[in-house]
């Protein structure tokens, strides 16, 4: 590998324009901790801990346009994912809170169950459970 990895994960940054929206889907519906929040040049970047790795939603100080919504709307990175033992759980909670569906919980092979849904800025999240 050229690089020397320091971590043994990646962080995702998500750009969005309403972290009141944001924080509470992550922080209050998914439970992701908050641990830092970061006035800087761009922005404000919200750091949201998921295991080991961090969710940073930046609120840049320009508002941006957001692009196409959706899982094929256009190229780049589309989706991450969280592999869970709850779904069936989780998937209900989002349900209750009216978040909209990409796929529905769906058995997508024996033992593996997927939902994606979309986060109040519109990025798609998958949530896996393996059985």
């Amino acid at each position: 590998m050229l690089m020397n990895p320091v971590k043994q994960n990646i962080d995702l940054g998500i750009v969005v324009s309403d972290p009141t929206e944001c924080l509470h889907f992550y922080r209050d519906i998914l439970g992701l901790e908050k641990t830092e929040e970061i006035t800087m040049g761009l922005g404000t970047l919200h750091r949201l801990q998921y295991c080991n790795s961090d969710v940073k939603l930046l609120v840049p100080k320009k508002a941006k346009q957001s692009g196409p919504e959706g899982l094929q709307a256009q190229e780049g990175i589309r989706y991450f994912t969280m592999v869970i033992s709850n779904i069936k759980e989780v998937v209900t909670k989002l349900t209750e809170e009216n978040v909209p569906f990409e796929i529905p919980l769906t058995e997508i092979r024996p033992g593996t169950t997927i939902a994606m849904f979309r986060d109040p800025a519109g990025n798609v999240l998958e949530f896996v459970e393996r059985s």
